[in-house]
C-alpha cells in the first residue's frame, strides 16, 4: 500500500527510525488521528500504543512540545512588540536592509492574558438566583454598574 506512513506492528515504530517519524508528525502539528493515519492503524490502537509503549507516547509528546513552544514564542512576541529587519530595493535599484517595528498586538495580548491569568482577566458573568416559586427572585450581576443618568 502507498502511504506516508509503514503498515504494519507496533514494533516497526520502536526503532530510531519510526520514532523520529512520529516525532516529525508530531512536530508538524498532525492530530493523532492524522499521525494514525499515516501509520496505517486506527486511532484506537494508537491510542491504546500510546498507553502500552512509552516510547510511543513520548516520541508524540516530545514532537508536540517542541511546535507548542515556538508558537508560545511567537505569540508572546507578537504581544508585546518586535523590532525586525527587512530587504527592499531603492529607486535606483539598490537592495538595502531596513529596520521595521511590529507594534504590540492587542488581540495577542488579551489572549495571553485569559489563558494565563483567568482568575483576572476571563470574560466571567456570575449570575446569582436566589428564593423560592412564587416569591420575588433576587438577581445579583457581577458585571459594572451602568448609570444611564445624564443628571
Amino acid at each position: 500500500m502507498s502511504r506516508m506512513g509503514r503498515r504494519g506492528k507496533y514494533h516497526e515504530w520502536i526503532t530510531e527510525e519510526g520514532l523520529l517519524q512520529l516525532e516529525g508528525w508530531a512536530r508538524d502539528g498532525l492530530t493523532d488521528e492524522q499521525i494514525a493515519n499515516n501509520m496505517g492503524i486506527s486511532p484506537s490502537t494508537l491510542y491504546e500504543w500510546k498507553k502500552r509503549y512509552p516510547e510511543i507516547s513520548e516520541a508524540l509528546k516530545k514532537g508536540k512540545e517542541i511546535v507548542d513552544r515556538q508558537v508560545e514564542n511567537a505569540l508572546l512576541k507578537s504581544a508585546l512588540g518586535f523590532e525586525y529587519e527587512e530587504e527592499t530595493v531603492t529607486q535606483r535599484g539598490e537592495v538595502v536592509t531596513i529596520r521595521k517595528y511590529e507594534k504590540p498586538n492587542t488581540t495577542a495580548q488579551i489572549f495571553w492574558l485569559k489563558n494565563r491569568k483567568p482568575e483576572a482577566w476571563r470574560d466571567k458573568v456570575v449570575t446569582e438566583h436566589e428564593g423560592k416559586i412564587g416569591h420575588e427572585i433576587v438577581v445579583e450581576w457581577g458585571g459594572p454598574v451602568i448609570d444611564d443618568d445624564d443628571d
